[in-house]
Order: C-alpha cells, then structure tokens, then sequence
C-alpha cells in the first residue's frame, strides 16, 4: 500500500496517560517506564500548544483503577503491578499536560480503565462528533496503551500515526517493537515531532479547522 499522507481530513491529537508516574521508578510507579519521560513532556507540550495554536482538537486521556482493584481485570497477569489508582502517586495527569475545558478549542478529558482508549469509554461518541479522520498518537506506554488504542482505531478505519519521539514503551525493546508492528498496519504511521509541527503549522486558519471538525 503507497504511505498516506501525514494529515487526512481531520486531525485529532490524542494524549495517551500521559502521567506522572512515567517520571517514577517501576517499583514506585507499577509498571516499567523507559527513560527520557522529561523529555517526551517536553516534546508533548510543544504538540499541544502548536495543536491548540492551529484549532485542531485534542483529546487527553488519564489510566485511573479504582482502590478495590476491581477493574484491573487480568492487567496484573503479567509484568505490571499495581498502577494507576485513583489518589495515589503518579496517577495525577502531567500538570502541563492537562484539558483546557471551558477554552475556545475542543479539548477533552477522558478516563480509561483498559488499554484501549475504545473500550467502555466515550472516544467514539467524541471522534464522531469531531468527524475526525486522523488521529495522532502520543504517551505511552508505546507496547501497550498507545498499541492497543492504535489497533482499535486502524480497525474503525481512521489513519493515524504515531509521533515516534514522543512516545515511550515499558522497555526500548518492546517500543521499537510496538512501534514497527504500528507501521505494519499502515504505511508512514510512523511521524516525527518535527514533521507533526511542520503540518500543524500549515493549518493557518483555526476558524476552518474547527468548522471542518463540526461539518
């Protein structure tokens, strides 16, 4: 299949959990976080204002388990322990990384209990409002948040792409996994924050990105 290009119709930013326990050791945090998590924030924080900036809507989600870990289903099978519990450290989205709920742009907060950001939550009800058609990627963790949320938008026919240095996986080895397995399912999802920033910056006219969100 030819690559795409970076942009089809709408674009959506999407924020996977981008949380502070990405900055947290694993055993303080639950799970195993690569390092660089400053960096990626800074990285994010340019993509939200140059999204906000250009009109473009922005979705943020937020992992949150209740206490009674009654909705952690079978996450702690496997490598991951405890994480993500309401009221506790490292849960608290990024303070820069937050919605700005009553601003002139769509902007959006939506709490997760799986993986994918599709399952028992409202992001398709929001997307369809949007009319989205493009939905770019970034947080983490890369292997498993940002995966699962990527494979269930290929699969409901968006594009969308995935800002390769501002993502970060459980390991190195499992991110570059997740991110050439993200590749395999569309040509060119695979994007660069400086080539995010060069098609944001295109979208001089906020007034029509966000008419064409509405249509």
């Amino acid at each position: 299949m030819p690559k795409q290009p970076l942009i089809v119709g709408n674009p959506v930013l999407v924020v996977v959990d981008i949380q502070e326990g990405g900055g947290m050791s694993a055993d303080d945090a639950g799970i195993p976080v690569m390092p660089g998590h400053g960096d990626r924030v800074a990285r994010a924080e340019r993509l939200v204002a140059a999204a906000r900036r250009a009109g473009i809507p922005i979705v943020f989600f937020q992992e949150v388990h209740r206490p009674s870990g009654i909705d952690f289903g079978r996450e702690l099978d496997g490598v991951e322990g405890e994480h993500c519990v309401e009221g506790r450290p490292g849960t608290d989205l990024e303070p820069t990384l937050r919605p700005i709920l009553d601003g002139p742009n769509h902007e959006f907060h939506i709490v997760k209990r799986r993986y994918s950001g599709f399952i028992g939550t409202e992001f398709e009800i929001v997307l369809s409002g949007l009319k989205a058609d493009t939905l770019i990627l970034i947080g983490g963790l890369t292997d498993v948040c940002v995966h699962y949320t990527f494979a269930d938008a290929h699969q409901r026919d968006f594009y969308v792409r995935v800002v390769t240095d501002c993502v970060g996986g459980s390991s190195q080895y499992r991110h570059d996994a997740a991110l050439d397995a993200m590749e395999y399912l569309q040509a060119g999802a695979q994007r660069s924050t400086d080539e995010i920033l060069d098609a944001f910056a295109s979208l001089t006219s906020p007034d029509a990105v966000l008419e064409g969100a509405l249509r």
